[in-house]
């Protein structure tokens, strides 16, 4: 084995060859293995000398495509520059030289002489110039992170020149929150070889504009590998930075402003959003006649009355605040925010401006806050939506030394637009909430009717979604008997338009309930409406095809009268959910469990559908039973489906309760979301029974005498409940009812008394012919009856029913106080 560090190459005498000495060399055979390994050769690639003697030469080649060339060229005799392949994996530029030679025995063998390239001095200033020169901000660190070079770049950056800045290290040279970050990046890099990046922002010196700038730390190493030094070079960025930065922030508006429909909360959000990322203090005025449904006027004083909805700061408690949100402030006419209000163009300004003097010479208030604050730049955004200016937002810079500029202006005014648009579209939604929820609220019911047959409670909850109010209704309407109607429906849609209808469909029903129409013929009656006026107002050409079907003239209803006297109850349904019954033992007080069960009401077809029949069922009710009527929105919902609604109902109906209204409340809470996505109308009617004391039956014969009789019944009867008040009145009207029947009606006759809230008399026979009221003539005999009826009674009507018909009127009662 030849020792390489002793070998001399053939001539090496002359100075035409390199000195062995200072190279890498290698012996190789004829068939390309390595058979001698020097320590320089060691030094240079990495390997020790038994990791490559005896081993093909060809792997330590830095490309296999080159191996032909590289050998061919070595072996030839001529010098040239190849790769070789470090043990660390990376690539090494060399030269590579051969010589021929023979080894003791004589076999062919080569001296393979490896050396860096060679600069020349011509080289080596060009890299000093181009180093010297360098406009990039570059420079290099030793392993004590002291400089060693700095390009041009990087002392016209820094202000210091290359020998000013040389042996002195980052915390000297620039401010400590980027030197922490650099210094520990080369750290890593000294540490691992690998090189890294990074940003940082903030000032090179202190009388230098704020910039971020991407730093790369690379490692140099010495040819042996060794990380001796890392070059640290900087480019200013500031500007893709900050247009990343705009896109993100208006990204960040169009996603996280306008999440909800209530306008203090958007406003609120475009102050979050802007606050920290654009300026330091941000506060949204809008117009005070807007809350209160009045569009902006020209203001006649020349002062504009702004309310404060939203403020934000990156101070804690907003400090800076000279009003607090909800609070009206009068702004002068010369104030930047009237003067944007009326032209609509944003503005920016610095303090010292004329305009901002004059405004702080008005409000002393505020001037003490810029001193303060140090307040130094703002601008002013006009918040202005479908040609509707709705308000102002002002931008204020305090803690960064920056003041605002023209980009600032240009991105404040793109978040100005687009919260505008949120802030109107809530501002709309909420005009219209309220509308609905004015129209609603004075077509339901303000107080319910007096009557003997039922104790009622009830509920009514509007929807808090961006689909606007429902057209959920309730009514109890008194009938004529003693009887009550209890109602619940609900129109399909939302919005003044379903409201409008559920207002229509009330008076409907409630004009037939009047008329004294059993459940079934009602709801048909209703039904024939709902088609009417759905095919006047919805024509095909308006809505685009014969077969629409417009929701906002479709509805449920549940139409339900209960009797005091027979203690029966019937109902009908278009559609609706069943309701609930509720029993509990006669014996049992009322905290006591109960019974509850739905009602197995045949479902016809929702109104303005398809125009099928009804159906009424008939059922007797215990006294003291509780009734259930409801809407969809109380058992179907985001949390259960109608099914589990049902039976979560049912479960809570028979728990022990205290009141109606207890009752009420408990549904809501056991049944509800926070924020329910649907109106709910809800009904409960615990029902009465008229004790047999409390009314009276006669049959009559159909003959004028028992005119006589019939009064004298009635009059016993009155003096028997202590109404001689009345007594009088009754006898007239009893008197002109029986006569009517046995002129005109057919037998059987029956005459009702019945004492509730009114006094009621009743005269039933089996004629279908509803009697009217004639004007008589002065020498009639007849056609008074009805008249002196209607004149004396409170009100008066008749029913039609299977048996016949029936005339009823009503005799106010004395009240028993006086």
């Amino acid at each position: 084995m030849i020792d390489m560090d002793c070998a001399t190459p053939p001539g090496s005498g002359s100075g035409a060859h390199p000195d062995p000495a200072a190279s890498a060399t290698a012996v190789v055979d004829a068939q390309g293995i390595v058979t001698g390994w020097s320590a320089g050769a060691e030094r240079l690639l990495g390997y020790p000398r038994q990791e490559v003697v005896g081993r093909p030469v060809i792997r330590l080649l830095g490309s296999d495509a080159d191996i032909d060339r590289d050998i061919g060229s070595a072996f030839d005799g001529r010098i040239g520059t190849t790769l070789l392949r470090h043990r660390d994996g990376r690539h090494v530029a060399v030269q590579l030289r051969a010589y021929p030679s023979c080894d003791c025995e004589g076999r062919v063998q080569r001296l393979i002489v490896v050396t860096p390239p060679q600069l020349t001095e011509s080289d080596r200033a060009t890299g000093e110039e181009a180093f010297a020169q360098c406009h990039l901000c570059v420079m290099v660190y030793d392993s004590a992170l002291r400089v060693v070079r700095a390009s041009v770049g990087a002392t016209r950056e820094l202000g210091m020149s290359e020998e000013q800045m040389r042996g002195r290290r980052v915390v000297e040279i620039m401010p400590p929150h980027i030197c922490r970050t650099v210094e520990d990046g080369m750290g890593r890099v000294f540490v691992t070889g690998e090189p890294e990046d990074f940003l940082v922002r903030g000032r090179t010196r202190p009388e230098a504009p704020e910039r971020v700038w991407s730093i790369k730390v690379s490692p140099l190493r010495t040819p042996a590998g060794q990380v001796r030094h890392v070059e640290v070079s900087a480019l200013d960025v500031t500007e893709q930075h900050l247009a990343r930065e705009r896109l993100a922030l208006l990204n960040d508006v169009s996603t996280r402003v306008g999440s909800t429909l209530d306008v203090t909360r958007t406003a609120q959000e475009m102050a979050d959003v802007a606050v920290g990322r654009l300026a330091d203090f941000v506060t949204v005025d809008l117009l005070d006649c807007l809350f209160h449904g009045v569009e902006p006027r020209p203001s006649a004083t020349g002062t504009v009355a702004l309310r404060r909805v939203a403020q934000q700061s990156v101070l804690p408690g907003v400090p800076e605040a000279v009003i607090q949100p909800g609070d009206v402030d009068e702004y002068p006419e010369s104030a930047p925010p009237v003067r944007c209000l009326a032209t609509g163009l944003p503005s920016l300004h610095r303090t010292l401006d004329e305009a901002v003097r004059s405004w702080q010479e008005a409000d002393p208030q505020r001037a003490g806050v810029v001193r303060a604050f140090g307040i130094h730049s703002l601008m002013v955004i006009p918040l202005r939506a479908r040609g509707i200016a709705l308000g102002v937002a002002v931008l204020v810079r305090h803690r960064r030394q920056d003041p605002f500029e023209e980009d600032d202006l240009l991105l404040a005014e793109e978040i100005g637009s687009r919260a505008a648009v949120a802030v109107d579209n809530a501002r709309r939604y909420t005009v219209e909430r309220d509308t609905a929820l004015a129209l609603q609220r004075s077509l339901l019911p303000r107080r319910l009717a007096a009557q003997d047959a039922v104790e009622v409670a009830y509920r009514y909850l509007p929807a808090r979604t961006r689909a606007g109010l429902g057209g959920d209704w309730f009514d109890v309407i008194p009938l004529s008997g003693a009887r009550v109607a209890l109602v619940v429906g609900d129109v399909v849609g939302h919005g003044l338009r379903a409201s409008a209808t559920m207002g229509r469909l009330r008076t409907a029903v409630r004009t037939l309930a009047d008329v004294g129409l059993p459940a079934d013929e009602l709801l048909t009656q209703l039904d024939d409406l709902v088609t009417h006026v759905a095919a006047q107002e919805d024509t095909p050409a308006e809505s685009g095809s014969a077969l629409d079907v417009s929701t906002d003239f479709v509805a449920t209803c549940l139409y339900v009268i209960y009797d005091p006297v027979s203690r029966r109850c019937s109902a009908a349904s278009a559609g609706h959910p069943p309701p609930a019954v509720v029993t509990r033992d006669a014996t049992a007080d009322a905290t006591a469990d109960a019974t509850a069960d739905f009602v197995d009401i045949p479902p016809g077809p929702p109104l303005g559908v398809c125009g099928l029949p009804f159906e009424t069922i008939e059922w007797e009710l215990p006294p003291g039973s509780l009734l259930a009527l409801y809407t969809d929105g109380l058992v179907a919902g985001t949390e259960h489906d109608l099914g589990n609604g049902l039976a979560l109902l049912r479960q809570c109906l028979e728990r022990p309760v205290e009141s109606l209204e207890a009752t009420c409340d408990d549904l809501l809470q056991a049944l509800l979301p926070a924020q329910p996505q649907d109106d709910v109308a809800l009904l409960l009617a615990r029902t009465r029974a008229l004790d047999t004391s409390r009314f009276a039956t006669w049959d009559l014969p159909s003959d004028p005498t028992a005119v006589a009789g019939a009064r004298a019944e009635v009059l016993a009867r009155l003096t028997a409940w202590r109404l001689p008040d009345v007594a009088f009145t009754a006898e007239l009207v009893v008197s002109e009812l029986v006569t009517n029947a046995i002129r005109y009606g057919r037998p059987p006759i029956r005459l009702r008394l019945i004492r509730g809230a009114t006094l009621i008399c009743e005269v039933s026979d089996s004629s279908s012919t509803a009697p009217h009221l004639r004007r008589a003539r002065t020498f009639d005999e007849g056609g008074r009856g009805l008249l002196l009826v209607a004149q004396f009674a409170e009100r008066w009507g008749t029913r039609q029913h299977t048996g016949g018909k029936t005339i009823w009127a009503e005799i106010e009662l004395p009240d028993e106080r006086t």
